[in-house]
């Protein structure tokens, strides 16, 4: 029963829908909840339980110019607190991309945020170019650019670890790209100063920030003595990233109403399983959040996540989740 000091309301009442900044329009979502690249495929796999257009956005699986196998097997390995891949960006290729899975998702009326990648500043504006040339191209909503993988230009150093680096990319992405397509950087959390290279990316044209990328990492198989993965080294995701998450989100946001950072909208991943994590990281600055690991053990992850945030909103009276972004920073 409700007090005279109960500020709850109906979890019904609260609006979802959130605005991400960009062209008006273009990246104004129904719900701040999008499924996180790699961890749902690219549609037909998570649409047998439940609608994909039930979600803010679909990110799809990170996308290169050519096709990929990806690394050796084994791939992961589970640890107590999350997940390790070593999956190495396995994919179709553009090209293949667009005519399959982008055609399912645009018949499907799915809200889509693509991943893309390259192991060059080059092949990233490539990539996009035939995304933007793609006769489904009204389906994308924008592009989330995964400048966390290796720059074989440079000796495999990862393009999110270098300022300038990262802005090269962001540049070219931008120029391949028509001028109101909303380009989001992913970043890396294995930096020395998230923010220098947040504001290298959005000097460069970016319009707002994924974070964060997976951390890398690393298990030995203890019967074997080896390393677990084939790769050796992994991507370690799940709950035990998610205080780093926070970290780099608060840092990112901090800066931004210090007016060290031009302002730009956050999307918050990392290690969300339910609605109160999904708070925490809007919380500190993200405008919308990505679900990921949570889904290979609950498929529903996306979808109980986002009614379970509506439930801690309600909790805490706020009328919209747009009124709870940054409470944490005051």
């Amino acid at each position: 029963m409700s007090t005279a000091t109960d500020t709850s309301r109906p979890a019904a009442d609260v609006e979802l829908r959130v605005d991400l900044g960009a062209a008006p329009g273009r990246l104004t979502l129904d719900n701040p909840v999008m499924t996180a690249s790699g961890c749902a495929a690219n549609g037909p796999e998570l649409h047998r339980f439940f609608d994909v257009r039930e979600l803010g956005a679909f990110v799809t699986k990170t996308v290169m110019r050519e096709p990929r196998s990806g690394r050796g097997t084994p791939r992961m390995a589970e640890t107590p607190s999350g997940m390790l891949n070593s999956i190495g960006l396995q994919g179709p290729g553009i090209a293949a991309f667009v005519d399959t899975d982008l055609a399912w998702l645009a018949a499907h009326g799915a809200r889509v945020l693509v991943s893309i990648a390259g192991g060059t500043g080059t092949e990233f504006a490539e990539v996009a170019a035939t995304l933007a040339a793609s006769e489904h191209v009204d389906s994308v909503i924008g592009v989330e650019v995964n400048i966390s993988c290796p720059n074989v230009a440079n000796r495999g150093q990862v393009f999110a670890c270098d300022p300038g680096a990262s802005a090269r990319v962001m540049t070219l992405v931008r120029e391949a790209l028509p001028r109101d397509t909303p380009i989001i950087a992913k970043l890396s959390p294995d930096v020395t100063d998230i923010v220098d290279i947040a504001s290298a990316c959005l000097k460069a044209g970016a319009s707002g920030l994924t974070m964060i990328n997976t951390t890398l990492g690393m298990v030995v198989d203890l019967d074997r003595m080896r390393p677990q993965v084939a790769g050796v080294t992994g991507g370690l995701s799940g709950p035990a990233v998610r205080p780093i998450a926070v970290r780099a989100v608060w840092q990112v946001a901090s800066a931004m109403r210090e007016g060290r950072l031009p302002p730009a909208p956050i999307i918050g991943v990392g290690g969300i399983r339910t609605g109160r994590d999904a708070l925490e990281l809007i919380a500190v600055g993200a405008t919308a959040v990505q679900v990921g690991t949570a889904t290979f053990n609950d498929p529903m992850a996306p979808v109980r996540v986002r009614d379970e945030l509506a439930e801690e909103l309600a909790r805490r009276g706020y009328a919209s989740v747009r009124n709870a972004v940054g409470a944490a920073l005051t």
